[in-house]
């Protein structure tokens, strides 16, 4: 069974409702990540930025940038991993893959839609945590916002991972890197945020801080500007870890309604 797994965080500008060009510039990031990579993340809603128009995009884009993921994940031999705006029939969700090399894909759709911006009323908001494997880990993939619920990303089914894609703003960046240092603290968890950097069309600007934090809360990687960050998530770390503090025993039961 692997004992690590190598992470490729790509933290970039994206081009505003223009999933054609997003596509093509993280083709050519995507180039030159080394061959040992196990899995490349990719932003929150990375074909257009955090749009709040998905009419604005054609009702295909969906499914043009899920086989372009596929095809990506098949040619590199790694999980691709980031949420795109996903239209069914009338409905519009932010919606992200986790895409195995061999084309596997699960999906997952963002629980907290962000009622700021108006999210709420643009994209239908998901149901289910998604926990899935791959190559000896277990992994939660979760969309910006629901960083902010502790009780969403809590460690009840003993994952191993938490990936948060983002689209998180300049001027609320100290509730993400808190944040998600938090969550890696209180799951026992390797906890990832991927970040965006530049102006969108909404002239929101976006300063990255993407990160990686240990089960302990030590910091691993992190950035300021466009980069691709790497590291390494170690399974002995997180089964010592738990073995030794074993504060997930302690955690509290409950069940989510509604």
């Amino acid at each position: 069974m692997p004992k690590s797994l190598n992470i490729a965080l790509i933290q970039t500008h994206l081009h505003w409702e223009d999933p054609a060009s997003n596509r093509k510039m993280f083709k050519e990031k995507i180039a030159g990540i080394p061959s040992d990579v196990d899995v490349i993340v990719l932003p929150e809603m990375f074909t257009s930025g955090f749009t709040m128009k998905p009419g604005h995009l054609e009702a295909s884009e969906g499914g043009i940038t899920l086989k372009w993921m596929q095809d990506l994940a098949k040619a590199k031999d790694t999980a691709v991993v980031g949420s795109i705006v996903f239209q069914v029939a009338d409905q519009f969700f932010n919606r992200l893959f986790f895409v195995h090399p061999d084309g596997v894909t699960k999906s997952y759709d963002k629980k907290h839609t962000f009622t700021l911006a108006g999210e709420d009323q643009v994209y239908e908001a998901g149901k289910e945590k998604l926990i899935l494997e791959y190559k000896g880990f277990k992994i939660c993939p979760l969309i910006c916002y629901d960083l902010r619920f502790p009780v969403w990303s809590r460690n009840v089914e003993d994952y191993d991972v938490l990936i948060y894609v983002a689209n998180w703003p300049k001027k609320r960046i100290a509730a993400w890197d808190t944040l998600l240092k938090a969550r890696a603290i209180e799951n026992m968890a390797y906890s990832i945020g991927v970040n965006r950097v530049g102006l969108d069309g909404a002239d929101f600007e976006y300063t990255g801080h993407s990160a990686v934090y240990d089960a302990l809360g030590e910091q691993l990687a992190y950035s300021e500007k466009e980069e691709i960050l790497y590291a390494t998530l170690d399974k002995a770390h997180i089964q010592d870890a738990r073995k030794q503090l074993r504060f997930l025993e302690d955690r509290d039961s409950f069940n989510l309604i509604g």
